[in-house]
């Protein structure tokens, strides 16, 4: 099948170049053209805008930053996705993005007689997990597409319905890695040793694959792991409008969110989200340090499934 990829990231390279490794045919853009050069280097196409990228297309997905940039890459009138897929293509957007926006692109999609699923995605091709939202027969259509990226596969209601569970989750996996350096914090300063109390907590109520990024990142001082702190506070903050929204409580939401901005306003949003626990700490008057041996043993998963 002839197909599209707009932005090819760290998160959309890895999908394009697995439908590369499903035989299909791949035509790409991205931003910043470097971002296009090791998938052409193993066949894919470029092309200068997202409208070529679907002229030459029967379905294009997009992985880009955020709904500002997936209502650019789409609606364009001269640039845009939508300006170039023909009647009967279909549009997939694994965007984290707002389900309103998800909405807007999807009834704009209705108007050129085009088809979109939202498909927000967690973790890493191929055994990542694809959230959809879309009509069920389009999403049985493109199932075929998404197995050759994804090992774990949801078609959760409406247009929008897959961003709601996307941002569901990560309301829950950031708001529990705040609350989780907020726990090492009392034990720090109760005067355990944190390497120690890293290896009881994940076998005991405080497991969480979110707080594998403690004792991963956090305690030898790397702050490394999972996406950008940017990313992260742009989906807090997104699952935070939803819940005002719908009436919903997000009281930890907010609290977190404070934190990660507090680290966004000293000049870290590119680094890995876990800098923020550097907030955390200076207000503690503490640091969540422990000595390299005392973490080496601890198994976590793949660090970049604590990302996006």
């Amino acid at each position: 099948m002839q197909l599209g990829f707009v932005g090819t990231g760290t998160m959309g390279a890895p999908m394009a170049g697995r439908l590369i490794d499903a035989g299909h045919r791949l035509t790409v853009y991205d931003i910043r053209s470097e971002a296009t050069e090791a998938l052409c280097a193993r066949g894919a196409r470029s092309a200068d805008s997202p409208c070529a990228v679907a002229r030459q297309s029967e379905v294009v997905f997009t992985s880009l930053p955020g709904p500002r940039e997936v209502e650019l890459a789409a609606l364009d009138p001269v640039t845009g996705v939508l300006a170039g897929l023909p009647v009967g293509a279909v549009y997939i957007d694994t965007t984290t993005n707002a389900p309103a926006v998800a909405r807007r692109v999807a009834e704009a999609c209705r108007t050129r007689s085009v088809d979109m699923l939202d498909a927000p995605v967690s973790g890493r091709p191929p055994t990542m997990t694809v959230m959809i939202g879309g009509d069920e027969a389009v999403f049985a259509r493109c199932r075929p597409l998404l197995a050759a990226m994804a090992g774990n596969i949801f078609h959760v209601g409406a247009v929008g319905a897959g961003c709601i569970a996307k941002l569901v989750t990560q309301y829950l996996g950031y708001t529990n890695f705040i609350a989780a350096l907020e726990g090492m914090l009392i034990g720090a300063k109760a005067g355990i040793d944190l390497g120690i109390l890293a290896r009881i907590v994940p076998l005991s109520a405080g497991a969480s694959r979110t707080f594998d990024n403690v004792p991963r990142s956090v305690l030898p001082g790397s702050f490394a792991a999972g996406g950008t702190l940017d990313i992260v506070a742009k989906d807090l903050d997104l699952a935070c409008d939803l819940a005002r929204e719908v009436g919903a409580p997000a009281h930890l939401g907010v609290l977190a969110h404070d934190v990660l901005s507090r680290a966004q306003a000293q000049g870290w949003g590119q680094e890995g989200f876990p800098v923020a626990a550097r907030i955390l700490e200076a207000m503690a008057g503490a640091e969540l340090r422990a000595p390299a041996g005392d973490v080496t043993g601890y198994h976590a998963e793949d660090p970049r499934r604590g990302g996006r």
